[in-house]
């Protein structure tokens, strides 16, 4: 199994902000289908005295064409979305993406349509201070 060109990059940027690596990768099977989520990751929550868990779903969006880039990353996380909540109903999902990206592609109205409509959850790191600099919900 391949692995995304940053997940070490967000990997680090989960545990700097706090965040215990369970399952790398987060494994689904649902109707037959398997599914690899790139990470799974939990936080306990002081205050509550619970975990809040997610899964993340890394994106580089390194190909020439960030658009396809864009359909690809959108139809995954849907798909994934859907098995999370038949699997694992209390894991958030997450698409992981630089902030170059977030920045440029999704500030553009049709990618913040898509955002808004299919609810995704954002998580944009920095490549170079392998830091997270935006949790978006």
């Amino acid at each position: 199994m391949a692995r995304d060109l940053f997940h070490k990059t967000v990997k680090n940027g989960l545990i700097k902000e706090g965040w215990q690596i369970t399952d790398d990768p987060f494994f689904v099977k649902v109707g037959g289908v398997e599914f690899f989520i790139d990470i799974g990751a939990e936080k306990l929550i002081a205050a509550e005295k619970d975990d809040e868990r997610i899964a993340v779903e890394i994106k580089s969006f390194i190909n020439p064409s960030s658009i396809s880039d864009f359909h690809l990353a959108i139809g995954q996380f849907i798909n994934y979305r859907v098995a999370l909540k038949i699997k694992d109903p209390s894991r958030k999902l997450f698409l992981a993406i630089p902030d170059t990206i977030y920045r440029t592609l999704f500030q553009k109205e049709l990618p913040k349509i898509v955002i808004q409509e299919y609810q995704l959850n954002l998580i944009v790191y920095d490549i170079e201070t392998e830091e997270i600099v935006l949790w978006q919900t």
